[in-house]
Formats: C-alpha cells, structure tokens, sequence
C-alpha cells in the first residue's frame, strides 16, 4: 500500500518540487496551499492556512476521510521575514512566528492522533541552516526555525512510545522565489542601517538566484522517508553553509560572529 504523504506549502518552491517527485516514486501525495489553484500536478492540492485551525483540521478530514491515514506529515510551509529587529514591525514578527513555528506545531498537533491510532508515522519539519544561527537583518526567521528545530528533538522524545518518529531538514539556500513571499521592512531613508541593510538585502537575493536546485532536497526527503532509522537532523545546501553550523560549534563566540559579520560586509 502506497504510504499517504501530506506536504503544506506545495504550490511552489520546495514545497512543489519535492510533492511531485514523491508523487512520481508512487506515493499518494496531498499538498497544500493559502489559495490552491488548477494545476497540472501528479498530486491532490488542499487548502490549508497555517493561521487558520479550522482550515488545517479541514485538509486533514478530508485526507483521514479519503485515505483513512496519514503516514508522513511534511511541515514545509513557511515565510521569510528581513529586517533590523529595530524597525521591524512587532506585528510582522509575531505573523512570522505564526506561520513558521505555531503553524507547524498546529498541523502536527491535528496529525499526530492519527499517527498514534496508526501506531507509526514520520514527521519531517524543514527548517533552514540559518536556523543554527543569528544571521544580520534575518533575525526573527533565524529564531523561528531555531525554535522549530529545537522543538523537533522535544518531540523525538515524546512520540517515540508510539512509533512516531520526528527529523528535520535544514536547506541552506536554494533556488526558489521565496523573496517574492518575504516581508521585507522597507529600507527608510535617514536610516542608521539604511547602507548596510540595503547591502544584505541585494546579497540575500543573490545568495537565493545562485541557490541549490530544490530537486535536492526532495531526493533528500525521499531518502528519509525509506529510511527506517532516520536520523535527527539533516542540512542540505552548499558545503561551506553546511559547515558554518560546525564551526559554530567549535570556535570562540566572538571569532564566529566575525566571520559572520565579514561575510556579509558589515
């Protein structure tokens, strides 16, 4: 029997990519969408609104209904969010928080009675590398897939009694149009972090147009899906983005932030 894939955010970027592969290796695939529209796509896409519970607990009635099971709940779905912490909006944050962290935490929570009745599935959470660390003008999207992946290893824990196993996927840049999503606090003339910020902005899209194919990351996922003793963490993304996560880990605080501040021109 085909195992039932539920993937949020499936109309586009990784989130497209990688439900239709899945879909073509022969899993029954429902993906989602704010405003899913007709398409030509070997997969079922639903409408699911991270900010709305009653949407999600719509999508998956109707899959429970359909399928009678969820085997993997992939929580994809998410916005980018740029700005200095000082003149970004408070309001914006929180919509960042909710979308990249409580979001999740919804769709799992309406999930994972299901997959205890079962007494088995997989939960894939895709982070993001910046989520290892605070990045300049990326703060709020750093600590919110910070949270998630931390969350992850909580419920590793919790669920593992009921054959419930919970990873995640940290990508590094990947080339998508996730900028056209984001929210971008405005570059305000007369601002202390006007130069600077303008700078990272321009380096950011750059760093995204000369992003990893998404295919990646849906080979990847592919991988953790057939693998029965998946590990916690994965990072997919150029070698040196993967590697700051292990310098992170091992060189003086300060030296680190350095390197990052060099990085990025400040």
């Amino acid at each position: 029997m085909s195992k039932v894939i539920l993937i949020t955010g499936a109309s586009s970027g990784i989130g497209q990519i990688t439900a239709g592969f899945l879909a073509e290796k022969g899993f029954k695939v429902y993906g989602t969408s704010r405003n899913p529209k007709k398409a030509d796509h070997d997969f079922t896409l639903l409408r699911l609104d991270l900010q709305d519970v009653s949407s999600i607990e719509d999508a998956i009635g109707k899959i429970i209904e359909t399928e009678g099971r969820i085997d993997v709940l992939i929580n994809n779905a998410g916005m980018g969010i740029t700005g200095p912490i000082e003149e970004t909006p408070t309001e914006e944050m929180k919509r960042a928080f909710d979308t990249n962290f409580f979001g999740a935490i919804e769709v799992m929570k309406c999930v994972i009675p299901h997959m205890r009745k079962q007494n088995e599935g997989l939960i894939i959470n895709v982070t993001s590398i910046a989520g290892y660390m605070g990045l300049p003008f990326r703060g709020i999207y750093s600590a919110a897939k910070g949270a998630l992946e931390i969350l992850t290893e909580t419920l590793s824990m919790e669920l593992k009694q009921f054959n419930i196993k919970v990873t995640n996927i940290a990508p590094g840049d990947i080339a998508t149009d996730i900028a056209s999503g984001r929210f971008h606090t405005p570059v305000f003339k007369g601002s202390p972090y006007a130069g600077i910020y303008k700078n990272n902005l321009d380096l950011m899209d750059e760093h995204v147009d000369k992003g990893k194919d998404p295919i990646l990351m849906a080979r990847q996922i592919y991988h953790i899906i057939n693998d029965p003793n998946p590990k916690l963490h994965y990072k997919v993304g150029e070698f040196m983005q993967k590697f700051s996560v292990v310098l992170k880990r091992i060189l003086p605080d300060r030296l680190y932030e350095k390197l990052i501040m060099n990085h990025y021109g400040m």
